[in-house]
């Protein structure tokens, strides 16, 4: 570190000049002192700069940072690795609200072997400081940890009981209880030498360590050494280890060649949270998997997330814990540095690549899949757990100024293709829950834009809300001879919403605004939330609200837009579907059967017209009339 400097202005922005070209890590501070964030930079005077262009050009959240924050410093380093390295110590010391921040979805069981005691045993633990032990893992399941320890001590016996009961059996001669019971393998139980049991130890790290193929390979030959000597149980027992060994080894497919030790990271992300798939491969094979849960507060995404849980994931873990290799969906602007740094903490090189192709690239699918069911789980939990939905419309309340929290919420979005088949969507959510028998679509068979679509599909609602109460039926005379008829009423919407929210920014939601005025419904609070930036935008509001990222209220309207979307999609997609069929129904010689069979085979309606004659005709059960006939009839306007 060379130099620091700290601007405590009542204008806190730097002055032309100020700023060295050197790296380094730069602070910013809020009035109280506190840090707000931490960044690193090659050239810190080009980007704090950017910090400071003109408000409007900045994100949202950044500028809400920009302007929070009362100071700036920064120190100058030596190198782009020191900076690396400062920034994550600046990090896990000032815990800055506007970084990035992890939460483990659960705290994990690890197999852990305390390999500084006199005669080591393995053991199952969420407790990854226990001195001089080795661990392996993390296991999804607690279970799978015991199920991995049963089969691994059949084939290499090592200690398993409690150190308490180890020092008394040391001291009576006597077994301990698990060895007496065939659980134990370790020198309390009489069966190996304190030497002995270190060797198997070594033995049973080594292979856990990489899957060595040459335990299978001895334990063979010896199986058939045995045999031929007609020694047949200890063949037997030979035999018995093989086939633990492959318990074990199936549990944890091969994915890669085996001699790959890597890490790989999948991530799913969307403009306020991310959720992250660690799957650690040691030997070609997934021996650990670990979940975790990353709230965004500035704009970031891509290579510098990746970044970012680079460095999560590596700032504190022990130089044998950091492999060799380690694979990444989009590669970081500082992937040499980061390499350079990972290289000085395993004390041998390290390399980060991006999976394009091959099983590593089958392998990242899937760890992005898994990334993405954790990130829908995680956005799904928040709003369904009583306490959160709570503080969501409690909070909702306050940020947009309503007088009740909002117990029933609707939500419309509009979706079209090309602007042809304009469709809506209204979803209802009810004391923070979704009510999926009351959701509608709506058809929009002409239209100038999505603000005159939103203007009509809320007149159309709203509509509703004026229509007179129906009348309670009559109770039926069951007494009677004649035959008693009941009517099953569509439910309907008896009351209107606390809070209309709508898919868009301000244009969207004036034309909300107008739809309400016209229909004179003007009691009903009105909100839209833009997807780029997480605006919320008010009627009338020259500026947009800013929800805070850890806002519950914020993810409530995520899910509200979300599901909107989706159930939007879903109409569209079967309309467009409902419509092609139909149309095809229209031409003579084709059945249901063979229009499965042509929207199955082109995959789309699109393909379909675009096919000639002869494309079709090579359908079976479609000859050239027909298919001259199909083509003709799609041709037509």
């Amino acid at each position: 570190m060379v130099t620091t400097e700290r601007l405590s202005q009542l204008s806190y922005r730097p002055k032309a000049g100020e700023i060295p070209t050197n790296p380094g890590v730069y602070r910013f501070r809020d009035a109280a002192g506190r840090v707000l964030y931490v960044g690193k930079a090659k050239n810190l005077r080009a980007r704090l700069s950017n910090y400071f262009a003109p408000p409007h050009t900045l994100h949202e959240r950044t500028r809400r940072m920009v302007t929070t924050a009362a100071s700036v410093e920064w120190t100058v380093v030596a190198s782009d690795v020191d900076s690396l390295q400062l920034e994550y110590m600046w990090i896990k010391e000032f815990d800055p609200p506007f970084n990035v921040r992890y939460r483990d979805d659960k705290s994990y069981p690890f197999m852990a072997i305390t390999l500084a005691d006199e005669a080591p045993r393995v053991i199952v633990t969420r407790n990854r400081r226990i001195p001089g032990a080795k661990y392996f893992g993390p296991y999804p399941k607690v279970w799978a940890v015991h199920d991995t320890i049963d089969q691994m001590i059949k084939v290499f016996p090592i200690r398993t009981c409690s150190d308490s009961s180890y020092k008394k059996a040391m001291q009576t001669g006597r077994p301990c209880f698990p060895g007496q019971i065939g659980r134990c393998g370790g020198p309390c139980s009489g069966r190996a030498t304190i030497e002995e049991h270190r060797a198997i130890v070594d033995d049973f790290v080594a292979f856990m360590s990489g899957g060595d193929e040459r335990f299978k390979k001895d334990l063979t030959a010896k199986m058939r050494a045995a045999a031929a000597a007609m020694d047949y149980e200890s063949a037997a027992v030979y035999r018995d280890r093989l086939v633990a060994i492959d318990a074990v080894l199936s549990r944890s497919a091969l994915v890669l060649g085996e001699d790959v030790d890597a890490d790989l990271f999948g991530i799913a992300e969307d403009e306020l949270s991310a959720a992250v798939q660690h799957f650690v491969i040691r030997g070609g094979r997934v021996r650990g998997v670990r979940a975790t849960t990353i709230d965004k507060e500035l704009d970031i995404e891509g290579g510098d997330l990746v970044d970012q849980v680079l460095q999560r994931a590596y700032g504190d873990a022990a130089a044998t814990d950091i492999p060799r290799r380690v694979l990444v969906p989009a590669l970081p602007d500082d992937a040499t540095e980061l390499e350079e740094w990972l290289r000085l903490r395993r004390e041998r090189p390290v390399t980060i690549q991006v999976a394009q192709r091959g099983q590593k690239a089958e392998l990242m699918r899937t760890a992005t899949l898994n990334a993405q069911q954790a990130l829908m789980l995680h956005k799904t939990r928040r709003t369904s757990d009583y306490v959160a939905r709570t503080q969501a419309l409690t909070d909702l309340q306050e940020a947009l100024g309503l007088a009740e929290a909002p117990l029933r919420i609707e939500c419309y979005d509009v979706s079209h293709l090309g602007g042809t088949n304009v469709v809506a969507s209204m979803v209802v959510f009810e004391d923070g829950l979704p009510r999926k028998d009351q959701y509608r679509s709506f058809s929009i068979p002409e239209t100038t834009d999505d603000t005159d679509s939103i203007h009509q599909v809320l007149t159309r609602r709203l509509a509703y809300l004026d229509r007179p109460e129906e009348a309670e039926e009559p109770v039926p005379d069951v007494t009677g001879d004649e035959p008693v008829a009941t009517t099953r009423k569509r439910p309907r919407f008896a009351y209107p919403p606390q809070l209309l929210v709508v898919d868009g920014g301000r244009p969207q939601v004036e034309a909300a605004a107008r739809a309400l005025a016209d229909t004179g419904h003007d009691e009903i609070a009105l909100c839209g939330i833009a997807k780029r930036l997480e605006e919320v935008w008010m009627p009338g509001d020259e500026y947009p609200v800013i929800l805070p990222r850890t806002s519950e209220a914020l993810y409530l309207l995520q899910r509200l837009r979300d599901e909107a979307h989706r159930f939007a999609i879903s109409h569209q997609r079967r309309r467009r579907k409902r419509d092609i069929t139909s149309v095809l129904t229209e031409i003579p010689g084709l059945g249901e059967a063979r229009i499965k069979a042509l929207l199955r085979h082109f995959g789309s309606v699109t393909a379909l017209k675009a096919a000639t004659p002869e494309e079709i005709a090579q359908l079976p059960g479609v000859g050239p009339k027909l298919a001259a006939s199909i083509h003709s009839h799609l041709a037509t306007p």
